[in-house]
């Protein structure tokens, strides 16, 4: 199993951090942000190559109309488009592969680690668990975990504030339905996996305020 090194070096990182400061939610914190650190310029690169899509998005919604008869001529005149403001429309999809192994090993690690059993971190008795509040008096879901909540939120301000080359309204309704099709996927799963994609998407966050105050620029001229 390919996963297996890189979640075992996740673990030992984890149990590393615990050993300095020993609360498992913290160190989960902690490893998210080691993570995203070690992913920076990977991370920084797409997100300046989706915004730079985006500055082009108009000139290339101009070329497929006055192409819309001629694909082949519209083909052309979309990757001279890019070749002259120096995009690569792959630029935004390839760095983001890159960190697809390392999230499978935290996912694996966080899901399945022993060192989680009964590990608590504020409200969580559990990090190997659900949050499971309130359990039993909640109708059709039975409890309440407040973490894949924030996650989903979290989820939906980080789609909102990154650079969309799209059409808007498809970017609308993805911008709503991945935060709630994540909240399904992780509203039964270990706390630790959810505090860990909170972290990730609260940086994430972090990382998109940063970078528009930073890189203020003017939209592209024909």
């Amino acid at each position: 199993d390919w996963i297996k090194p890189i979640s075992k070096l996740m673990l030992k990182v984890l149990n590393a951090i615990h050993a300095v400061i020993p609360n498992y939610g913290i160190a989960i914190i902690l490893l998210t942000i080691i993570v995203r650190v070690v992913f920076w310029p990977v991370t920084h690169k797409s997100t300046e190559s989706m915004k730079r899509m985006a500055q082009v998005a108009p000139l290339v919604n101009a070329l497929h109309e006055k192409y819309k008869d001629n694909p082949t001529k519209q083909q052309q005149e979309i990757m001279a488009l890019y070749k002259e403001h120096k995009v690569n429309p792959l630029g935004g999809c390839l760095p983001m592969l890159i960190q697809i192994p390392v999230f499978f090993a935290l996912f694996t690690v966080l899901r399945s680690a022993i060192e989680l059993r009964f590990a608590d971190f504020l409200w969580i008795k559990d990090l190997s668990e659900p949050e499971n509040l309130f359990q039993g008096m909640i109708p059709f879901v039975g409890s309440l975990n407040l973490l894949p909540l924030l996650m989903s939120f979290t989820m939906w301000l980080q789609m909102k504030l990154s650079p969309s080359a799209g059409d808007p309204t498809h970017q609308k309704i993805m911008a709503v339905m991945m935060p709630i099709m994540m909240l399904f996927f992780l509203y039964s799963f270990a706390s630790g996996l959810a505090l860990y994609w909170t972290t990730q998407n609260v940086l994430m966050i972090i990382q998109q305020l940063l970078m528009k105050r930073k890189n203020a620029t003017a939209p592209v001229k024909a």
